[in-house]
């Protein structure tokens, strides 16, 4: 596999091959630890970052197993989940919440212990919108909250979903690192140069690291079957979205035809006002 089957120059952070390139490999935890902190802090609180078992048994035969795109713990022993969800599941929430309990739960110490935890943040980027109230409303920070003072209960357990296609921010645009990484995200894989605004050692890194044509043969097959994977995903899903949205259109119009049959409306205009065929409203 050479690299002419990769037109792109940088990799595309949404395969599995690229988001472990990028944010799960000693090699490069500079780069998730400036994320997680511009995500989760605003500034360099995270000095160093060690990196866990990122697949997880339960403690007895019937839990799940539970497999992590990165698990890590800071200097203070907090603990870090970051996944890349690529698709909307139907019980994605659901998903995180019971990732977030096995860091909680191994935790626990043998003998003697009084319960006091270490803070857990679970990171979900998403590749879809959840929430279609608010078009500008893309970075969920979620607590345990009373809902009667609207205060925080329980400060040591922070969910924060990022919903990527509502981030349209231009290079122009960009004002802090938080900009600037869900930038990258967002269009890395479509760059063909690298943006004046992501000139500093962070980003030295990463584009560097991303840079498709310094692939070893090894890496690039890795890569390409990765990609491979993400786009048939990818064409499957857009084929089940499609193929709904034309089932909702098929039936709108079966009913506006229905309708404007019974009040004696002629075939020929219900033809041109629905674009069903003749044969289709002579069965209604």
């Amino acid at each position: 596999m050479g690299i002419e089957g990769i037109q792109d120059k940088y990799v595309n952070p949404y395969t599995d091959f690229g988001f472990k390139l990028l944010f799960g490999t000693a090699m490069n935890k500079e780069l998730l630890i400036s994320f997680l902190n511009a995500l989760l802090f605003k500034e360099e609180v995270i000095k160093d970052v060690t990196y866990l078992n990122a697949e997880h048994l339960g403690t007895q035969e019937y839990d799940r197993r539970a497999v992590f795109d990165v698990y890590c713990e800071n200097e203070k022993g907090e603990k870090f989940l970051v996944e890349m969800q690529r698709g909307e599941q139907q019980f994605f929430k659901d998903r995180s919440v019971f990732y977030s309990t096995f860091p909680i739960r191994e935790q626990a110490k043998r003998g003697e212990w009084d319960y006091e935890l270490k803070a857990v943040y679970v990171v979900g980027i998403l590749n879809f919108s959840f929430d279609n109230s608010d078009e500008e409303y893309f970075h969920h920070e979620v607590k345990l909250v009373d809902l009667y003072t609207h205060k925080v209960f329980y400060d040591k357990l922070t969910f924060v979903y990022l919903e990527m296609p509502k981030f349209n921010k231009t290079e122009d645009e960009l004002e802090s690192m938080f900009d600037k990484w869900l930038f990258v995200l967002r269009n890395l894989a479509s760059l063909l140069e690298r943006p004046r605004a992501l000139q500093n050692r962070v980003f030295d890194r990463l584009f560097e690291t991303a840079e498709i044509a310094k692939f070893t043969k090894t890496k690039l097959s890795e890569y390409w079957d990765s990609l491979k994977n993400f786009r048939d995903w990818y064409s499957v899903i857009s084929t089940a979205e499609k193929k709904g949205r034309e089932e909702g259109e098929k039936k709108k119009a079966m009913e506006v035809a229905r309708y404007l049959k019974s009040s004696g409306t002629s075939i020929e205009l219900i033809v041109g006002a629905t674009g069903l065929s003749k044969e289709e409203i002579e069965i209604l």
